[in-house]
């Protein structure tokens, strides 16, 4: 007996033992399941959403939602640097959570896809921000133009955002409207994802155009205070001194001429510009950096300003329906700068800009201009610039 008792309490030890651990690790795996958002174990509440109607205010929100009284009556105090309760706008989501005796606990406000305004409700009144977490995952895509840059990435299920963010990186190099079918982009990306959504394009590391018999590299590099930006595979910036179009238009309706039969005076005279037809107030901007020399009514120009860019190249912008922001003569502007609106001023039979380049005090087609790249890579650099340039080729789509 005796003998058989000594057997009996160890097997009674290890199952006890055993037992406990499991618990341990169930209770371990439950404290795992209990899911959080916006610091909330989420869980434990009966979530309601809704969406900001038109006229409502965040006070009328949670009255109707059933929050304290006394929450409601402490929002004129909530530090307005923190969130200004009166800034809630129409189309925005909201998030309500109810503890099982119906009490409203936590009101949520999404501000954005990655910022959200959280009251607390149950006692007394007190907010906080929450910043959700941004993922970013860097990927590879390619795309050959049948009609446009943004359907050939859209019909791949690519986010078409990143025809936008390849035309900023090539603005100076390529002109958009005038790819051709066939054209094609291989580029290397970072995507932002925030709950599984895009949220838009990160960082364009490198990209392959081939674009009207050429192929345009563009690679993205950055070293301290040197040296930023894009750059082709010999290291010169892709950053020009003029932009490649001054606005975004719809067509070229006049080109470089000196012999056209004038729309209006019918007589043939010369036409040094390009007419760029678009609709009534579409953005004109400064080809380049430059001093505005001459801002007014011109005739047959209509509403025009000119600017010097330096010693060698004056721009004109003419037909403009009004003039930017703090454009006045003797200004500086900066290159992308807004300085009129397309219109139809002076001699003219619809919306268009006359847009005209002097080179030496000569016109010149601005079709066919030749812009400077700004800075290279430094010589001290190309070692490295090369070496990420070899690991970029490796990674673009072949």
């Amino acid at each position: 007996m005796k003998r058989l008792f000594l057997l009996i309490v160890p097997l009674l030890i290890i199952a006890c033992n055993s037992a406990n651990k499991q618990n341990t690790q169930n209770d371990e795996q439950a404290i795992k399941e209990i899911r959080y958002e916006y610091g909330i174990p989420v869980d434990s509440f009966r979530i309601q959403t809704g969406t900001v109607q038109q006229g409502e205010t965040l006070s009328g929100i949670l009255n109707r939602l059933g929050a304290p009284r006394s929450a409601v009556n402490q929002l004129a105090n909530v530090d307005k640097q923190l969130f200004d309760v009166r800034q809630i706008r129409q189309g925005k989501q909201y998030m309500a959570f109810y503890a099982a005796d119906t009490l409203l606990e936590y009101f949520v406000y999404e501000q954005s896809r990655t910022q959200s305004v959280v009251f607390h409700l149950a006692d007394s009144l007190h907010v906080e921000k929450q910043q959700k977490q941004i993922i970013t995952q860097r990927k590879t895509a390619s795309a050959t133009i049948e009609s446009s840059l943004w359907n050939a990435f859209s019909s791949q299920g690519v986010n078409p955002q990143l025809a936008l963010e390849l035309s900023e990186v090539y603005q100076w190099t390529v002109d958009f409207f005038g790819l051709q079918r066939g054209d094609r982009f291989d580029v290397i990306y970072d995507e932002q994802y925030v709950d599984d959504l895009s949220i838009g394009i990160g960082t364009i590391y490198a990209a392959r155009c081939q674009h009207a018999g050429a192929t345009l590299y563009a690679y993205r590099f950055d070293h301290d205070d040197d040296c930023h930006g894009y750059f082709d595979q010999d290291g010169k910036s892709l950053r020009k001194a003029f932009l490649k179009a001054p606005l975004n238009y719809k067509r070229i309706s006049s080109t470089f001429t000196y012999a056209r039969k004038h729309p209006i005076y019918k007589t043939v005279r010369p036409h040094t510009g390009v007419d760029y037809a678009a609709p009534m107030g579409t953005p004109v901007v400064a080809l380049g950096d430059g001093t505005v020399i001459e801002k007014g009514y011109k005739g047959g120009g209509g509403n025009t300003v000119k600017i010097r860019h330096n010693s060698t190249y004056t721009t004109a912008y003419l037909h403009l329906s009004k003039y930017g922001k703090g454009v006045e003569v003797g200004k500086h502007v900066d290159q992308g700068q807004v300085i009129g609106y397309v219109g139809s001023t002076g001699a003219s039979t619809g919306p268009h800009l006359d847009f005209r380049v002097w080179k030496n005090g000569t016109p010149v087609n601005p079709l066919t201009l030749e812009s400077p790249s700004v800075d290279p890579v430094p010589q001290k650099l190309i070692a490295e610039f090369d070496s990420i340039v070899a690991a970029y080729n490796t990674e673009l789509p072949k």
